[in-house]
């Protein structure tokens, strides 16, 4: 292990491009459990969530923060946090994962985590952005909307949504797949969805947004605003089609794109990260991440870390944890992405491959500037 690259890739202030605030309540130990999944489904009978990579990280980097020895049985883990007020454990790992700036979604279930100004309370010194998300915005807008009128009221709310926003983000992975039309839909397509989505809202349905071509106009939308544009790629919960979310079904939507000078930004990606870097080789406004797939790959991250660094240009890769809920996921998002680049690149300089120089700029490309690059602000 490189002393050098050890020393500078902890001392990194990192920018997390993607995350979610903390959760609002103070879970149960099986509510825990839960939230460490991306399942959706009860645990099979006789197995505990815990019993997995993510679980034993917990233990292993989470319990000493909370006066524990490492590795603590986890019913002595939930213990020890159950004594800790939220804010306080909060503040404790929030700090201790080393973000100076979080760009947080928050269009994912806000009733049961934390609003922008709490959690900017709880990471005093970070700066805290938004990051729009666009099914959210045009599911408030429907109902006040018709037929013929749905996609201008769409767009002067995200013209304001997304004001001091940081950047957009879609869920059209979730709602339908990348196997969709690449074409930007036409006004009378548009017209003729709207209708349909509101005769089902009429009979009683939930102002949910799944139909290609509204998620098509929404997208576009996204795309007209030159504001970056994250897209949730590959792994995710069972609410998905896990073989629809390769980003290379999106390469003909990329191609369309790229004139107009929008960044696109693949997230997470695993386990199509390696097509997501070839995405990034080959386009100039394609970027991409591994977060969550770090979380939840545990002691395993540093082959996915790595494998993040074999094909894209060093300054399309960006640093993202991706946490919902439990303050654990925003510290192992850091602690586990640390340890895996610094064992990728010590590797790489022992072998004669890399100077500690090279290892250390990349380092710090990955972990703040090249998302400075993209989002805007000052790197310093």
């Amino acid at each position: 292990m490189s002393t050098e690259v050890a020393e500078a890739v902890a001392a990194l202030s990192l920018v997390d491009h993607h995350v979610h605030t903390c959760s609002a309540g103070s879970p149960s130990l099986a509510e825990l459990g839960d939230l460490l999944t991306e399942s959706d489904r009860p645990a099979a009978r006789g197995t505990s969530r815990f019993d997995s990579q993510v679980g034993f990280a917990v233990r292993r980097h989470c319990a000493p923060l909370l006066g524990l020895p490492a590795h603590a049985p986890i019913e002595d883990y939930w213990s020890a946090r159950q004594l800790l007020a939220p804010d306080e454990l909060d503040r404790r790992l929030l700090g201790a994962a080393g973000v100076d700036r979080w760009l947080v979604d928050t269009g994912f279930n806000g009733d049961e985590i934390l609003d922008l100004d709490t959690f900017a309370s709880r990471v005093p010194g970070s700066r805290v952005q938004e990051i729009v998300r666009l099914e959210s915005v045009l599911e408030d807008v429907v109902t006040d909307a018709t037929a013929a009128t749905l996609e201008e009221r769409f767009r002067e709310a995200l013209s304001g949504a997304s004001a001091d926003a940081a950047g957009l983000k879609s869920v059209i992975a979730y709602r339908h797949g990348f196997d969709f039309d690449p074409a930007r839909p036409s006004p009378s397509e548009v017209s003729a969805a709207a209708g349909r989505w509101l005769a089902e809202l009429d009979a009683g349905a939930a102002a949910r947004v799944t139909d290609p071509v509204l998620l098509r106009m929404a997208l576009w939308a996204g795309v007209d605003t030159g504001l970056p544009l994250q897209l949730h790629a590959g792994y995710g919960d069972p609410d998905l089609d896990l073989r629809r979310c390769d980003p290379l079904l999106l390469s003909d939507w990329i191609k369309r794109v790229e004139p107009l000078g929008t960044d696109v930004v693949l997230l997470h990606c695993y386990p199509f990260h390696r097509h997501a870097g070839y995405l990034a080789q080959a386009f100039p406004h394609v970027y991409f991440d591994v977060g969550l797939a770090v979380n939840f790959t545990g002691a395993a991250s540093a082959a996915v870390v790595a494998e993040s660094l074999e094909l894209a240009p060093f300054a399309k890769v960006l640093y993202s944890s991706d946490a919902w809920g439990p303050p654990e996921l925003h510290l192992l998002g850091s602690l586990l992405w640390r340890a895996g680049l610094t064992r990728t690149l010590s590797r790489w300089v022992a072998d004669g491959e890399w100077s500690v120089p090279d290892a250390i700029r990349v380092a710090t490309m990955v972990g703040r500037t090249n998302a400075s690059l993209v989002y805007g602000g000052h790197d310093g």
